[in-house]
């Protein structure tokens, strides 16, 4: 008998589960009631995690695992037809205006680039050279270009996941998930009064996995993290092969075809779910990408766009068993690394949930780690 699965949330890690259970002769549903601030639907992701100051070995290696595995993810997605999934190797630029700094960034990556060949091309540009690959830019920075880094549209490429994931089979369902349970399994879920059963449930529903986890006495420390994206548009620009630009301080700036850019982004884990755009809070996105690149000062705003990242303390990624429950999986706290990551930990997911030896160590990423 074909084996059963329910994933719960169809963002990019839900998509990517789905997808990669049915890749190898799975039954699965998803069901997803489209929440509005979907982190996945609204953000625009920077593949590079090599460049990152952030020092967690468990992180890197999955983030760096993620970037690694998009190349082969895009490939199998294009086999299928599916060639529009947002992905685009253009590069990455981190700079700063002291060449100390930009020195000490250069070789750092060199470091990494010896274990990490899908760096690709790891270039330092003195004074000045930034601005030949990001024309506004202003010439008072040196940098650091990485060749392999890439750009990803989240709601594009969770959508290429999606429609691949039907090819296959996957059945989608749309409306509220409430989890089935007897003592301690989990053996299906209800949507809107109709019962699904199943030998496995996956809740991969980001920043809303309380509401749906805590009618078991599953109390996980995950919430949303609301982030402003600031998207603009630059009239007569070929800005389709532009690097994405990584600035002193916590703002980055992607460029898409079209003359289409995208900054951000702000971020507070104490606004719930609350959608509303602070004036100030967009200024300062705006302001930043003016004082970088002066030649946008005429750039057209287009949008200002909320999105609600699963968030954990330590923003460390989490997925595997339950606590205490059979037949049920968890995966959550992706946050800001969510584009990176979201494809990379579904395929992992779906490998441990198969009895397939996974990449990663399962260990280091376990759910009792955001337990309350």
């Amino acid at each position: 008998m074909t084996e059963r699965y329910i994933v719960i949330g169809a963002g990019i890690l839900g998509a990517s589960t789905a997808y990669h259970l049915a890749k190898a002769g799975k039954e699965v549903l998803v069901v997803d009631r489209g929440d509005d601030g979907q982190a996945t639907a609204v953000a625009a992701g920077i593949i590079c995690p090599w460049l990152s100051l952030r020092r967690n070995k468990r992180w890197y290696r999955l983030a760096s695992g993620g970037a690694g595995y998009y190349p082969k993810l895009v490939k199998e997605l294009e086999d299928m037809g599916e060639t529009n999934t947002g992905y685009k190797q253009v590069g990455a630029i981190k700079m700063h205006q002291k060449e100390e700094k930009a020195r000490d960034m250069y070789e750092r990556a060199l470091q990494k680039k010896e274990y990490t060949p899908e760096m690709g091309e790891v270039t330092y540009l003195p004074h000045g050279e930034p601005k030949n690959y990001f024309p506004p830019l202003d010439e008072a920075y040196a940098g650091v270009h990485v060749s392999g880094a890439a750009r990803v549209n989240g709601r594009e490429v969770r959508d290429a996941l999606i429609r691949a994931a039907k090819k296959l089979g996957v059945t989608f369902v749309h409306g509220t998930a409430e989890l089935l349970y007897k003592e301690a399994e989990v053996y299906g879920v209800s949507v809107e009064g109709e019962v699904y059963e199943t030998e496995q449930v996956v809740a991969a529903n980001g920043a809303w996995a309380k509401e749906l986890l805590d009618p078991l006495g599953l109390h996980v420390d995950a919430g949303p993290q609301k982030a402003l994206i600031a998207h603009l548009n630059v009239p007569d620009a070929e800005t389709g092969d532009w690097p994405v630009l990584l600035p002193p301080g916590n703002k980055y700036m992607l460029a898409f075809d079209g003359g289409r850019l995208v900054s951000g982004a702000t971020q507070s884990s104490d606004e719930g779910f609350d959608h509303g755009v602070r004036a100030s809070l967009l200024q300062e996105i705006i302001g930043k990408m003016i004082e970088v690149a002066p030649g946008l000062e005429n750039m057209e705003f287009h949008a200002a766009k909320i999105g609600f990242r699963p968030y954990t303390p330590g923003s460390m990624p989490v997925y595997g068993k339950a606590p205490g429950y059979e037949g049920l999986y968890i995966a959550n706290g992706l946050g800001a690394s969510g584009l990176t990551a979201g494809p990379y930990v579904g395929a992992e997911l779906a490998r441990l949930m198969m009895g397939v030896e996974t990449e990663l160590d399962p260990a280091d990423y376990t759910i009792e780690q955001i337990m309350e």
